[in-house]
């Protein structure tokens, strides 16, 4: 994974939330929430929250008594998720942190919940070893992944655009980081050798959708850091190459509404 990977600055947080999140995250976040609620947790903590979607839908779920951590690297995503956060009754805090050196004490929290942020661990182990760290004894790291790339088909179009474009240095970043770890194998030996007893693993296919063909390649070229990989490239060329991975979508699936598969792994793991 490149350093540009992780950098969710400028307008990228916007376009995130604006594009990306009703296109491919809520669903799954919907699914998160649940899974944790049905838990009974009395502290939770997320992290790499991005732009806040899951606690919109988790947190008023939660009663008054929980305590609930939303944490995250970038800044900027976690002052875009507080502004855009709803009505809620649990005590919810925000903290910037690295997912891979928590500020908390050990055995503080009986969820760890992680919503498409572990494939940006720069060490997935260490980052799993500070989950399985704060967790209470029978506490549960609940989190999902994008499956490979070819299950993702805007994802895989959007990609190939760009590729067009730019055919001697394609930007790879959707493949290799978002759709980057997802061999359910090495996923379930990097959790036992972090410390986790029990892990389960569900594979989830979905259906994401957009009123144009354009929506899905703003979401992807303009809300994710495949924006600072084009960038880099020739920055002239963004709206190109958002123009390019419109017209890719439009060719398989017309010019009207559009909708494709999309399919992800979740995982419970318990201490």
């Amino acid at each position: 994974m490149s350093e540009s990977d992780k950098i969710f600055t400028g307008s990228i947080p916007e376009f995130y939330d604006s594009y990306l999140v009703p296109l491919i995250f809520e669903d799954y976040a919907r699914d998160l929430a649940e899974r944790v609620v049905g838990l009974h947790p009395a502290a939770v903590l997320e992290t790499a929250a991005g732009s806040g979607v899951v606690p919109r839908v988790l947190a008023p779920q939660l009663g008054a008594d929980v305590r609930y951590v939303v944490s995250d690297l970038n800044q900027p995503m976690l002052d875009h998720a507080a502004k855009k956060q709803g009505p809620h009754d649990c005590a919810l805090e925000w903290q910037q942190a690295d997912a891979l050196d928590l500020p908390f004490a050990d055995a503080s929290f009986d969820v760890v919940l992680c919503q498409f942020g572990v494939m940006f661990f720069p060490d997935r182990v260490k980052g799993f070893t500070e989950a399985a760290r704060l967790l209470k004894p029978g506490g549960c790291f609940v989190f999902n992944v994008w499956d490979h790339i070819r299950e993702n088909v805007f994802a895989d179009l959007v990609t190939q655009a760009a590729g067009s474009v730019f055919p001697e240095d394609p930007p790879l970043f959707m493949a290799r980081t978002p759709h980057g770890y997802h061999e359910r194998t090495t996923i379930e030996r990097e959790l036992k050798q972090a410390g986790f007893s029990e892990v389960t693993i569900e594979t989830r296919a979905g259906t994401s959708r957009a009123a144009s063909p354009r929506h899905p390649a703003l979401a992807y070229c303009q809300g994710t850091p495949l924006r600072n990989e084009i960038e880099v490239r020739d920055a002239s060329l963004l709206e190109h190459v958002t123009n390019t991975a419109a017209s890719h979508i439009a060719e398989r699936y017309g010019n009207g509404p559009v909708e494709a598969k999309i399919q992800a792994h979740v995982i419970t793991a318990m201490k």
